[in-house]
This record gives C-alpha cells, sequence and structure tokens, in this order.
C-alpha cells in the first residue's frame, strides 16, 4: 500500500517517504549512521549511564545500583562500545573493498557518542541522506521503535529538521549473515558434546534473547498480522531457531535428535508486570529432571557479547548449570564475523539498488522484513506513541 503525500513518513528520503513497506528504487544515501545503545566505560559513567537508561522512570540511585554490580564486576566498562568501535571499523573495511563510497557515523542512545553528535558530524560534512542500521536484528519497542523515536527525536525542531533524512535497513533477524554464526555455534557446540559421548537426546539447546513486557510483545510488528501471543517479536525468534535447528540437522545428522526451546532473560520490570517467559535459568534448573545431561545456550536475540551475555548467561546460566550438574556451553554471538559483516554491506546494498523484496536474502517465511515500519507498529503501552523516523504513522 502507497499512501497519499499527507501521511508521508517523517524525516525520510524522498522514496521512503511515501510509506510502501519496501523501496524498491534506489537512493543515493551518503552515509551510514550505526545507531547503538551504549554503555559505560568507566566506574564513574555507571550509574549516570544508568540514570540515561530509565530516565523519566523515577528509579533512585540505590536502585541502580543493584543492577550497576554487573557492570562493576567489569571495571565499570560495558562491552558494547568497544564492540562498535570494532563493527565501525569492519564494516568500513567491507565497504572500502566493495568500493562503495559512504561514511561510517556512530551514535548511542545512552552514553557518548550520542547520535545527536552523530548527526551533527554527519551533517557538518555535507551528508544529510543518512541510511540508519540499529545494533538489534527484531521487531520490538526497544529493538526498533525506540531506535526511530531518537531519530525523531535528533531531528525534530532542530537545526536539521527538513535538511537531514534518516531511512532505516529492515529487521535483520533471518538474514543469512545474520544466523550463520549461530548455525556454527549450535553445530560445533552439539559436535563437540556428541564426541564426549554424550547422546544427542540427552542435549539441550536454549535459544535465549531478551525477555520484554507481554503487552509490548503482543504490539510487536504490524497489526495486521496475527503473530500469537508473543507477537512478532517471539514469532521471529521462533522461527529463527527452527531454521537453525534445522540447518545443524542438515550439517550433522545427529543433532536431528537434540531438543531445543526458546527462553528469555534480564527480565527488568516489576514483579507484578507480566513479561515473556520462561527465563533461561529456571529452565535450565528444570532440564535434569527431563534426562538432560547437557545444556547449549544460544544467545539469539543478541548481536554481540554485551552486558546482557556476559553476566546473564556467561555468569548467572552457566551458575545455573553448575548447580544443576549439566555440561555447559554458550555459543558466540555474530559480532564482527566476516559473513555478518558481508550482510549488513549487503543489507546497505539492497537499499542502494532499490532491490525488489521479491530478490532479497532471507532464511524464514517471515522475511523479508519491511523497509518502513508499518502503522502502530511496535507500540509502548506506557509511553503511546511519541514521533518516529522511518515508519509510518502513528
Amino acid at each position: 500500500m502507497t499512501l497519499t503525500e499527507s501521511d508521508a513518513v517523517p524525516h525520510a528520503s524522498p522514496a521512503a517517504a511515501a510509506g510502501a513497506p519496501h523501496v524498491e528504487t534506489p537512493v543515493a544515501y551518503d552515509a551510514i549512521l550505526l545507531a547503538g545503545f551504549g554503555g559505560p566505560e568507566g566506574q564513574d559513567d555507571v550509574i549516570p549511564f544508568l540514570r540515561n537508561v530509565t530516565r523519566g522512570r523515577g528509579i533512585p540511585d540505590e536502585r541502580l545500583e543493584e543492577v550497576a554490580h554487573h557492570y562493576r564486576a567489569f571495571g565499570g566498562i560495558s562491552p558494547i562500545n568497544g564492540q562498535n568501535r570494532a563493527l565501525k571499523a569492519a564494516l568500513e573495511a567491507e565497504l572500502t573493498a566493495r568500493e562503495i563510497d559512504l561514511p561510517v557515523y556512530w551514535g548511542n542512545r545512552n552514553w557518548a557518542p550520542y547520535l545527536e553528535d552523530a548527526v551533527a558530524e554527519a551533517a557538518g560534512n555535507e551528508h544529510t541522506m543518512l541510511l540508519a542500521f540499529a545494533t538489534s536484528a527484531y521487531s520490538s519497542f526497544s529493538s526498533c521503535r525506540q531506535y526511530r523515536e531518537d531519530f525523531s527525536r535528533v531531528l525534530d525542531g532542530s537545526a536539521y529538521d527538513g535538511v537531514v533524512t534518516i531511512d532505516k535497513i529492515r529487521p535483520f533477524f533471518d538474514h543469512p549473515g545474520f544466523v550463520q554464526a549461530f548455525v556454527e555455534g549450535v553445530d560445533d557446540a552439539v559436535r563437540a558434546r556428541l564426541d564426549e559421548g554424550v547422546p544427542a537426546e540427552d542435549v539441550q539447546v536454549l535459544f535465549s534473547t531478551h525477555s520484554i513486557p507481554i503487552d509490548d510483545a503482543k504490539r510487536s510488528g504490524p497489526r495486521d498480522v496475527d503473530w500469537g501471543e508473543g507477537g512478532a517479536y517471539a514469532a521471529q525468534h521462533e522461527a529463527v531457531a527452527a531454521w537453525v535447528m534445522d540447518r545443524v540437522a542438515q550439517l550433522t545428522p545427529a543433532a536431528a535428535d537434540v531438543q531445543w526451546e526458546l527462553v528469555y532473560q534480564s527480565r527488568s520490570g516489576p514483579p507484578s508486570q507480566p513479561w515473556l517467559e520462561p527465563d533461561v535459568c529456571d529452565v535450565i534448573g528444570d532440564l535434569p529432571a527431563r534426562g538432560r545431561r547437557a545444556v547449549i545456550v544460544v544467545p539469539l536475540g543478541f548481536m554481540s557479547d554485551h552486558m546482557e551475555v556476559l553476566w546473564d548467561l556467561d555468569t548467572e546460566a552457566k551458575e545455573a548449570a553448575d548447580e544443576a550438574g549439566l555440561l555447559f556451553a554458550r555459543t558466540p554471538t555474530p559480532g564482527v564475523s566476516p559473513a555478518f559483516v558481508a550482510g549488513i554491506v549487503d543489507l546497505v546494498q539492497e537499499r542502494l539498488e532499490g532491490r525488489p523484496a521479491s530478490d532479497r536474502a532471507h532464511v524464514t517465511m517471515l522475511g523479508p522484513a519491511f523497509d518502513v515500519c508499518r502503522p502502530g507498529c511496535c507500540e509502548n503501552v506506557r509511553a503511546g506513541f511519541k514521533p518516529a523516523a522511518a515508519g509510518v504513522a502513528p
């Protein structure tokens, strides 16, 4: 569906402004905007960073300190900024190798370098048609729409309003470049257990992702699709996990007898608020009763080894496995693997070329996802609809 001009997408390139789901005409972007979450880079940064993350919620510092100890255990340094620096450098190298002349600007929501500074730097260099890559693959408020609200917040009423345009690369949850690391990691981990003499039926694979409130999950993705209880967010993870296990079974036939399920981690809401379940540590504790001897945890919802992976999985989930007497393995995230970096540049190229949706790479029946988010997509029920770029209002 193409909308009328009065329904144009805010801050969009002319090709995306009409609101068609897929932009199938070439767009002459002049820069890439790498949009990240941000993280502290020293002990003194931890509480100010957490205040930024929880701004508007009135959470006192003593409660923030309960989360701060995760960061303090690593010297107050989140790995995420270093990972984004490495990703930026890898993207620049891949772009150069393909002779694509696009600079990469990097900005965060919650810590320096901020998105405002990245946009200002780009505009100062006369780069005003930006294609954003948000560092989260799936559809939900926190992983997609909140980034789009960030873009709108940075531009609305600023000196760049009406000057800078920001489009967004589609949700890439089922792009081959993103999923390849998970296939390789699960296959390696399953083979290792089999080589150790653990029968396939005694191995459990847990695909883990960040939990979100159920009300948010229900509203993730386009409203005109019946995604089920967990919305597009859960459906996308389930589809990718199933594809990964099918692919692993092709590579290692004995893996067909390995059981798997989708689990959640890192919930942070009040106990009275329903969030997606089951929790990864709860499931691990139940595995011995199912006859399992080994657990393989796959950080399917995560692009890189940031704090939720290092603490919630490498620390807490491993401790749960140790207490349960289970062999434990955690597979890699995509990080800056060559396949993933090449996949991001493929996603850039499909927008530069205006590649038809029918020709775009994807591994599940849910893809390829849309370039321009649909009306009402990924609502935050507590805050309502705020202005958002790269999508049709509201």
